[in-house]
């Protein structure tokens, strides 16, 4: 039974069990073939039988019809027409056959069965079928299996011929045909055995030189001969030669020829299996080398290999015994990168998909020399210098290239391992050597850098900044990046070192020489120690004042140390705010003459050399005696008091003033400048004096043109009435011939008269009568003047008639 059959049973029993009755019918095609239907159906209630129908739709062939029972779903209709559309009813039926549900559904029954006509193998994995060609089909099932059914194929095919694949070799197969339609496939064909042919050897061929080619492979099963031909590309030649063997070897053959070498097996039966064909090349001849040369490649050197090209060689092989290797499908190729001094032996093989070809004949080669290193320089003396390096094999000349860091450059050939070039000072020099050979130049070589030591400055200027500091100036040399000053004195060294082509060096020791040397320098090669030096002194040292003794009001010796060296001189200075006094001595002292009075002075000294001066010594404070009052006057106010003033005095603080007579001495001391002085005596000379005294109490003695009080005011005063209307005034004379004013002073008129020398009265005519009289009467002073402090006395004169009358004394009164 087919695997169709069984299926269909296993889906009616299935079917079967598990349809469930419904009121209605439906209906549907399972399977078809040529010619018979598949129907299935649903149950319908009540119906205990159905009733399929197939009723042709396109032609008036007889209806076929088929019976089933109440419990039947599916059921197969036959005696169909191939490749013929059906309309297929299904009718469910009660017992008495009414018709319970039906409906329809249309199908087309596949095509008729083919006939296979010839089945033949030509490839042991297919087989080629032919087969007759059905109405309606739209195309064909191949079917091959083998006996045991370890094999089943099948494949669709469009028409005859077909070809059935993926079979294996010296196979027998059982082989059947389907046609496809619309409606499904047909019932296999009536089965043919075939069997495959053997299958080609698979052959592997190899090229042992370049006239031979050695062909192998696997023995076949199943195969009692084997044929094997070549022939060469582009020939119609062919060799061929049967054998049992599972090797040829075919020789004479031309190198670097491809050559097609095809393999059949045959069978048993004589049947010519597949064929394999494998082709091979012929290695290629040995190659000629023809040019070796250095050449660059970028930034490297490369050995340049050329050669001629040989038959057949699609690729060359050119190698050195340095262990370099390079390819090329030309007739050149470059060995790189190549080292300097390197001796080269240099073959070139030739090779194709055959092998390689037996390499050339060698040839050698010595590349371009090393570069020479190390570079080193000799520096014998200033300004002569030599670059040197060792010597390098292979080489005939070198050359050297001297750079100097302003541009200006030199060359020097030779054939030894030095050169000789002038180097100046401060300059950084750049050298490289080159290294020549009939190769050519070697590559470049280290470069060095050679600095030589930096300039010495040739204009070093000194000059003393202070007392203490020299100041050292020059121009900025080349090649110096620092520069050290150096000053020496006996074991004391003093230094600055500064990037700028000045320096001050201080706290230098005082009135000595001092070596000053300016030392160059740079990071590269350090300091130039061969630089000459420069002498320069600093200034003296500063001396002290010892002593300052007043000579006199107006002079004083001032003595100081004398710390230098014999020859400096000293020099003093008295300096006051206004002025300054200056004495200048090479000894320990000196005189200052003439100084002003009233005056602080600072006292100081200074060294000074050729060299310059010294720091100021410390000062120390020099007070001159106070000066006297330009003025002095003294005035009576009253006849014991006396009202001294005077000027003001430069230096003076305060003011002791004196008035001294043989009856006493009257004394005032003030800050004032003036004073009023009591308990003078009229009539008295004095002798004035004054001490002006500073405020740290010095002191000058001022002297005057003395002072004579005037004459004692008299006493005893009074006033008689006259004949005439006159009036006597008389007073008690106080001795001496004193010379006596009387002055009466009315409302009216006023009266004076005037005795002579030592007189006691005096008298005044025509006096008004009937007024009060203010009567005084007073000494003269030297100059004539009536002294004002002597007290008046009052006197009332009356009149009788038009003369006088009575006098009367109303008592006395004090001056106004």
């Amino acid at each position: 039974m087919g695997f169709i059959h069984w299926m269909v049973i296993f889906a009616l029993i299935g079917i079967g069990s598990q349809s469930s009755a419904s009121s209605e019918i439906t209906v549907s095609i399972f399977t078809v073939t040529s010619k018979s239907m598949t129907v299935q159906w649903s149950r319908c209630s009540g119906a205990s039988s159905y009733k399929i129908t197939a009723t042709s739709k396109n032609s008036l062939d007889a209806s076929a019809f088929a019976q089933f029972g109440a419990n039947s779903v599916m059921g197969s209709i036959n005696s169909l027409t191939p490749n013929n559309m059906y309309i297929i009813r299904a009718e469910a039926m009660d017992n008495s056959l009414n018709v319970l549900s039906q409906a329809e559904v249309e199908e087309t029954t596949a095509s008729e069965v083919p006939t296979i006509n010839m089945a033949t193998s030509k490839q042991s994995e297919s087989m080629t079928v032919e087969f007759t060609q059905v109405s309606g089909a739209t195309s064909y099932i191949l079917r091959a299996e083998t006996a045991d059914m370890s094999f089943f194929y099948e494949t669709e095919v469009s028409s005859s011929p077909g070809t059935v694949l993926n079979l294996q070799a010296y196979t027998d197969y059982t082989l059947s045909v389907m046609s496809i339609n619309s409606g499904g496939r047909s019932q296999p064909s009536l089965p043919v055995v075939a069997k495959t042919v053997v299958a080609a050897p698979k052959l592997n061929s190899t090229s042992l030189s370049n006239d031979t080619i050695v062909v192998g492979w696997e023995p076949v099963d199943h195969v009692f001969l084997y044929t094997i031909s070549i022939i060469m590309e582009g020939s119609d030649s062919r060799v061929k030669l049967n054998t049992t063997d599972t090797s040829v070897t075919f020789s004479g053959l031309e190198a670097g020829t491809t050559y097609c070498i095809k393999g059949n097996a045959w069978d048993p039966e004589k049947r010519q299996g597949d064929d394999f064909t494998v082709c091979q090349i012929t290695r290629p001849c040995i190659p000629v080398l023809t040019e070796l040369e250095v050449r660059m490649v970028g930034s490297e050197a490369g050995l340049s290999v050329s050669w001629a090209p040989s038959q057949g060689a699609g690729e060359y092989l050119a190698f050195s015994s340095e262990g370099l290797n390079c390819t090329s499908t030309t007739g050149t190729c470059t060995l790189a990168p190549v080292g300097c001094g390197q001796r080269h032996t240099v073959t070139v093989t030739a090779i194709n998909e055959g092998g390689p070809s037996i390499p050339s004949a060698p040839e050698e080669f010595i590349t371009f020399p090393c570069p020479p290193e190390p570079l080193r320089v000799e520096e014998t003396k200033a300004g002569n210098c030599s670059v040197l390096w060792d010597a390098i094999p292979y080489t005939d000349t070198y050359v050297a290239f001297i750079k100097r860091d302003d541009g200006q450059e030199e060359r020097c050939n030779t054939s030894s391992t030095s050169c000789n070039y002038h180097c100046q000072c401060g300059y950084t020099y750049l050298m490289t050597v080159f290294a020549f050979s009939l190769a050519g130049s070697s590559p470049p070589g280290p470069v060095l850098n050679y600095t030589t030591l930096p300039c010495c400055p040739e204009d070093v200027f000194i000059s003393l900044a202070s007392p203490g500091t020299l100041e050292i100036m020059w121009s900025a040399v080349r090649g110096a990046e620092v520069y050290e000053t150096r000053a020496v004195e006996g074991s004391e060294v003093i230094l600055c070192n500064d990037t700028a082509p000045v320096c001050a060096l201080s706290d230098l020791t005082c009135n000595s020489p001092y070596s000053v040397v300016v030392i160059p320098c740079n990071e590269i090669r350090g300091c130039n120690h061969t630089c000459r030096s420069h002498t320069k002194e600093t200034a003296p040292c500063m001396p002290e004042i010892l002593n300052v003794t007043q000579i006199n009001t107006t002079s004083v010796n001032v003595s100081f140390s004398t710390p230098n060296r014999a020859g400096t001189t000293y020099k003093v200075s008295v300096v006051a705010q206004d002025n300054r006094n200056t004495c200048t001595s090479r000894g320990t002292s000196c005189e200052i003459l003439d100084l002003p009075c009233g005056k602080v002075y600072e006292v100081s000294a200074i060294a000074t050399t050729t060299v310059g001066d010294s720091f100021p010594s410390y000062s120390i404070p020099l007070e001159t005696a106070p000066c006297c009052p330009a003025t002095f006057n003294v005035e009576q106010v009253t006849q014991a008091m006396t009202n001294v003033t005077w000027s003001m005095a430069r230096g003076t603080h305060t003011y002791m003033t004196s008035l001294t007579s043989p009856k006493g001495t009257a004394r005032c001391h003030t800050l004032d400048t003036h004073c009023l002085m009591g308990c003078i005596t009229c009539g008295t000379n004095y002798t004035v004096s004054m001490e002006a005294i500073s405020r740290t109490g010095h002191m000058s003695e001022c002297t005057y043109h003395g002072f004579s009080s005037s004459a004692c005011c008299p006493s005893g005063v009074k006033l008689y009435r006259m004949a005439n209307n006159t009036l006597r005034v008389y007073w008690r004379s106080t001795g001496g011939l004193h010379n006596y004013t009387a002055k009466m002073v009315g409302s009216q008129s006023n009266y004076t008269c005037t005795p002579p020398p030592g007189g006691n009265t005096c008298e005044v005519p025509e006096i008004m009568c009937g007024d009060v009289y203010n009567v005084v009467v007073a000494p003269l002073t030297q100059d004539g003047a009536m002294v004002q402090f002597c007290p008046q006395r009052m006197y009332s004169v009356s009149c009788s008639g038009s003369n006088v009358g009575m006098v009367i004394y109303r008592g006395k009164r004090s001056l106004d």
